[in-house]
């Protein structure tokens, strides 16, 4: 299961989103917005987030104006590394080596069809584990209030 969530400016872009979910036959859950009426994003990325950090919802995908205000919402919530793309590549690098749990983009950053593409990569990346183990464990400890210093 896919937790989906947008504030107002993200909402068309998500739709997108849900679309291409519905052709790859993926399950997910709106956490809202269903509104073009101006919004907080940081509700919409906390409820989704909580969602995938509760085991929920096995990963996250968010959409805000630029990605970044939702993005950091979700990241607050412990347990979730949300990495915010506007790129295949990064959107990539942000499976295979950090393990991101959810994704963020922007709608007035990238177009539907990047936005497809990127989610559909980052769905079907795997991450390599190995080397990056030990470096999302790392970060993981930094949540959890180590000093790697």
């Amino acid at each position: 299961m896919i937790a989906l969530a947008s504030d107002h400016a993200g909402l068309p872009l998500k739709k997108e989103i849900m679309a291409l979910l519905d052709d790859m036959k993926l399950e997910y859950k709106d956490y809202g917005t269903d509104s073009a009426a101006s919004c907080d994003y940081a509700v919409f990325g906390q409820r989704a987030a909580k969602a995938v950090a509760s085991g929920e919802c096995e990963r996250g995908i968010l959409c805000c104006g630029t990605g970044i205000g939702i993005s950091l919402a979700a990241n607050k919530v412990r347990g979730i590394r949300c990495a915010v793309c506007s790129d295949c590549f990064s959107a990539k690098m942000s499976r295979q080596h950090n393990d991101a749990n959810m994704l963020a983009m922007g709608a007035r950053v990238v177009g539907g069809e990047l936005a497809r593409m990127m989610v559909e990569i980052w769905l079907t990346t795997e991450f390599e584990g190995g080397r990056h183990q030990r470096r999302v464990d790392q970060i993981m400890a930094i949540e959890g209030g180590a000093d790697l210093g």
